[in-house]
């Protein structure tokens, strides 16, 4: 019962959405603007690298909250409950995010409150993630399949570390259950980018785009 509390106060703390709370104190919603999404990329694209900054610090830091604070609230798991807890409160804060009760159920694609949960828990599994989000970006150029891709590693990564012995056995069922439910939710947010991906119409982030920055200057010699 306190395990049911806790993942559904870690779903209303997602629900505070950092680009919606900024956005109703400056006195526009981003949901109108760029993408429609909202989230720290559209927040960058029309409000600035200040304000977007607001948006991830809100979004990642709630996220944390969820998974070190709300686990131990009331009385804190133990067992094989103590092991699913903080996965659990971090998923359900990355739902909320996406579908947050104060904001219409209409939020963002849930990575950065992804990226706070996996701060929060596995520092390593963070650096894996991002460091295949980064690569990604040098070769491709794509923030959404950045993200797909990062987060579709997880499960992966978990065994790797399992194997390895960085990661207990323990924790082996309810990581790789954690990385395949971010995995196929974090596609399914960015369905929309999948369908420009496939047109040919998703735009590029060409500052992290080092590929096609080295293919154009190599163009641009010969």
């Amino acid at each position: 019962m306190m395990l049911i509390v806790q993942t559904l106060l870690a779903y209303l703390l997602g629900s505070v959405n950092g680009a919606l709370v900024l956005g109703r104190l400056r006195g526009v919603d981003i949901r109108t603007q760029g993408s429609g999404n909202a989230g720290g990329t559209n927040a960058l694209r029309t409000q600035g690298a200040r304000f977007a900054l607001g948006v991830i610090v809100i979004d990642v830091a709630k996220a944390w909250i969820a998974v070190r604070v709300l686990p131990g609230v009331f009385v804190a798991e133990q067992g094989e409950a103590a092991l699913w807890a903080p996965l659990l409160c971090g998923y359900a804060a990355i739902v909320g995010h996406v579908y947050p009760v104060f904001h219409g159920f209409r939020g963002g694609k849930g990575v950065a409150t992804l990226l706070g949960t996996l701060l929060a828990v596995s520092p390593l599994m963070l650096s894996l993630v991002l460091g295949v989000w980064f690569l990604m970006m040098i070769v491709f150029g794509y923030v959404s399949l950045g993200s797909i891709v990062a987060t579709a590693t997880l499960p992966l990564g978990v065994l790797i570390a399992v194997r390895a012995g960085v990661v207990e056995p323990a924790l082996l069922e309810p990581w790789v259950a954690f990385g395949c439910a971010c995995a196929l939710f974090v596609a399914y947010t960015h369905r929309s980018n999948l369908a420009r991906l496939r047109a040919g119409t998703e735009p590029r982030a060409m500052r992290l785009w080092l590929f096609g920055k080295w293919r154009a200057a190599r163009s641009e010699r010969s």
